[in-house]
């Protein structure tokens, strides 16, 4: 029974975003997010404690309902338990996303991601990237040294959510170096969406009108550089594609992008969205909910624990993105598209003193002392950060 008011309130808005989910799943997983934002930690013991004196519970009893919770049907008490289908909740969370997000956008940019927790489990996650930050939507966990190839689990969290995202939206996914493959490529594509693929600069390229193969380490040789066409990529298995090459100053490599957009449909500097998924994985950790200090050792209880941090991500980052809607709305929307603004390499830090995910946490608590009800809004436009130029120029 849940005793605190606040509580109540986030309880009700995860089962109705969650309706698949039975009346305890739904509790629970409120509760565990509730608890996790407030204790800005996803370690059992002070969750448990926390939840305990809210609710005047004893901190072992709320321990072993929180234990239980993602804890596999056998290891439960009592006969008719079940375990929770971490799967089944990736569309009910990124229609949840959607459903916030500005009436006027139709174009989504998506990450895979893969990431590791000490020696313990590799993550690959997929993440919804907006204003400066991220939401895990879809995520498959494995032991650290689990051999076998990660094909399967990729070609599963993209089925798995292909319908969910409208038609008519523009979907890009990106991803970095080491996540390419030609198969990624195709699924990618064969969903609907457009891949955007940072590929390694080793290999070789031609253009289709031509038969020599020229070295992609000769597109972009300095700073300042950039470059575009459809070519074909690769001497061995061979993608007709679109190439997109920019070496901006500073950094160390330049950007090879694959993507099937026509060269003057795409902007390489969306692939500066991908960094937010760092982003994503410093509000899992140190800025956040310390998920690095996890003692979870089955990949399958980490991937339901990963539903409780993705939710309470989601309620940081919705909160302080309309918190910053209200206090500072985006110009980008009113720019031209050739503005100078919108072509500038990303950055993550200008203009922001705080992250949205980060202006969520200050404003949940600054609304809890000044006694608003537990609430979230559809964003009336996208937070201003430099990285949002995507949205900016392809909003309707």
């Amino acid at each position: 029974m849940l005793k605190n008011k606040h509580l109540k309130d986030w309880s009700c808005i995860v089962s109705k975003q969650m309706p698949h989910l039975s009346i305890p799943q739904a509790i629970g997983l409120a509760t565990w997010s509730f608890g996790v934002v407030m204790t800005k930690s996803s370690s059992l013991t002070q969750v448990s404690h926390f939840i305990a004196q809210l609710n005047g519970e004893k901190p072992n009893t709320v321990r072993q309902r929180l234990k239980e919770w993602y804890q596999e049907a056998p290891a439960k008490k009592g006969v008719y338990r079940r375990e929770l289908d971490v799967s089944g909740c990736f569309a009910p969370l990124l229609l949840w996303v959607l459903s916030l997000l500005p009436k006027n956008v139709e174009d989504i940019a998506l990450a895979l991601d893969a990431t590791s927790i000490g020696d313990k489990f590799t993550v690959l996650s997929m993440n919804i990237l907006l204003g400066g930050s991220g939401i895990p939507v879809a995520w498959c966990i494995v032991g650290a040294e689990e051999p076998g190839s990660w094909k399967p689990h990729w070609q599963k969290l993209i089925c798995v959510v292909q319908g969910v995202i409208p038609a008519n939206f523009r979907v890009i996914v990106a991803a970095d170096r080491g996540l390419y493959a030609d198969w990624l490529y195709q699924l990618i594509e064969s969903v609907g969406w457009h891949p955007f693929l940072r590929i390694n600069h080793q290999g070789t390229y031609r253009l289709p009108s031509q038969q020599t193969w020229q070295p992609l380490a000769h597109l972009v040789r300095q700073g300042g550089q950039s470059w575009s066409a459809e070519v074909v990529c690769f001497k061995t298995n061979p993608l007709s594609c679109t190439l997109l090459a920019r070496w901006d100053l500073d950094y160390k490599d330049p950007w090879l992008i694959l993507t099937d957009f026509k060269p003057e449909e795409a902007n390489v500097l969306w692939y500066g969205l991908r960094s937010c998924t760092e982003c994503v994985y410093r509000d899992f950790k140190s800025d956040g909910w310390q998920w690095h200090n996890t003692r979870l050792l089955s990949p399958q209880r980490a991937e339901r624990m990963w539903l409780v941090l993705a939710v309470a991500t989601l309620w940081m980052v919705i909160l302080g993105g309309t918190h910053e809607n209200q206090s500072l709305a985006s110009n980008f929307p009113q720019l031209p598209l050739g503005h100078t603004a919108l072509n500038q390499p990303p950055s993550l830090k200008k203009g922001r003193h705080l992250s949205c995910f980060l202006k969520g946490f200050v404003t949940l608590m600054a609304n809890l002392l000044n006694n608003i009800p537990i609430h979230l809004e559809r964003w009336s436009s996208f937070p201003h950060t430099p990285v949002d130029a995507f949205y900016a120029c392809n909003s309707s």
